[in-house]
């Protein structure tokens, strides 16, 4: 985006330049030897059969700077593990492959549970799997992390990524990627229609909170993009639901001073898989998203001393849709005056949609604020395991050899 206003509390990193990329990529090479990078990869099986893997495998193997690549792997049998293994033989990387449903690591679940409460799988628990192999190995300093579905993908998203927390004289500890999110139209409807006039109902009905300011000053809250120092991977408690993005941002609240977080734009363009809205659903697609976005919002206020009830909720819910509809007027004036398709009908059913997704995530808490399925930090698992590190290893080794 074309401009360089710093707006809330975090420092806002603009791409004012598009010709770049190799002093970005130089520099990443000076930085190598002390401050090595891994990238951690949460992906399904199906991903594989999609579009867009293919071209960010084309990508990332022109990413010199990268010296690990984990691919956590979700919902694949051995001979597709193996088909995987084969499409990623082809990096210049050192890559490794954690297969989630193999016995080995379905053992080490089970050892988890067993001294832990259980947590669903999703993409939360992909990526803190891969944070803990990347932590075992105790080599790399920088992790990053972005998703496997991005249609648009180019190696430099990943270079303006992790260039704030590898370059030492920045001084940041957590990086959000941002861009715009449009094709012929807007997309993005969960952070724009809901997210976004959610926070700000909120900051109406209970003041501009610094953790709900903290919230809204990202561009996109809910991008799957990422990059951290190690030492905050290992301290990380992350969701293992569609509450991830929101539940990892209140952990970098309480773990870090504003002054080390930072957001960057990675894309002019970016587009991915769109989920579809199924209001009768609330398991699956957007509905499920909202949900548990809201839940996990809600559960981070709650342990932040704020008091709700059921009469809280109904005002939030009202004032949501209010804030929500003065959303779609602007952003249909921002479609017009870039030539986009813009349906504010379409737009208005989907504000209706959410507002469910309000009662819903409102009665859970109610009824218990603390039930939402945290994945503890790796230092509170290697206290209560001190050799898992070390199983993990092994796990994946022995898996090399399927």
């Amino acid at each position: 985006m074309a401009d360089f206003f710093q707006n809330g509390v975090i420092t806002t990193l603009h791409r004012l330049r598009r010709d770049n990329e190799l002093t970005l990529v130089q520099e990443l090479m000076e930085f190598k030897p002390y401050n090595s990078i891994a990238l951690v990869l949460p992906a399904l099986y199906s991903e594989f059969e999609g579009p867009a893997m293919s071209k960010i495998i084309n990508e990332l193997s022109t990413a010199k700077y990268i010296d690990l690549v984990v691919l956590s792997l979700d919902r694949a049998t051995e001979d597709e593990f193996r088909q995987v293994k084969k499409l990623l033989s082809t990096l210049p990387q050192e890559v490794v492959i954690i297969w989630n449903d193999g016995p080995r690591m379905q053992e080490l679940y089970k050892a988890l549970w067993d001294e832990f409460e259980p947590w669903s799988r999703g993409k939360g628990m992909a990526i803190w799997m891969g944070y803990g192999y990347v932590l075992a190995t105790k080599k790399y300093h920088v992790i990053a992390s972005h998703d496997c579905d991005i249609l648009t993908y180019k190696v430099d998203m990943l270079t303006r990524l992790v260039y704030p927390i590898a370059n030492p004289r920045l001084n940041f500890d957590f990086a959000k990627g941002y861009y715009a999110r449009f094709t012929d139209k807007l997309h993005g409807r969960v952070m724009r229609i809901f997210l976004t006039p959610l926070l700000r109902a909120l900051m109406t009905i209970v003041g501009r909170v610094d953790f709900l300011v903290y919230l809204d000053s990202f561009r996109y809250a809910l991008s799957g993009e990422y990059a951290m120092t190690a030492e905050l991977a290992m301290r990380l408690r992350i969701p293992s639901d569609w509450g991830l993005e929101i539940g990892l941002l209140a952990e970098v609240y309480r773990l870090c001073t504003l002054g080390t977080i930072c957001q960057v734009d990675i894309a002019d363009v970016f587009d991915h898989k769109h989920q579809p809205l199924d209001p009768s659903n609330p398991q699956g697609g957007l509905l499920k998203m909202a949900v548990d976005i809201a839940k996990m919002l809600f559960r981070s206020l709650a342990s932040r001393g704020l008091v709700f009830s059921d009469g809280f909720f109904k005002t939030l819910k009202a004032t949501y849709f209010a804030e929500a509809i003065n959303m779609i007027r602007r952003y249909h004036n921002d479609a017009m005056i870039n030539s986009l398709a813009y349906d504010m009908h379409a737009e208005v059913v989907m504000v209706n949609h959410f507002s469910k997704a309000i009662d819903i995530a409102g009665e859970e808490i109610l009824r218990d604020p603390m039930s939402l399925p945290i994945i503890p930090s790796w230092v509170n698992v290697i206290s209560a395991m001190p050799d898992f590190f070390d199983r993990l290893l092994d796990a994946v080794e022995e898996d090399k050899k399927v």
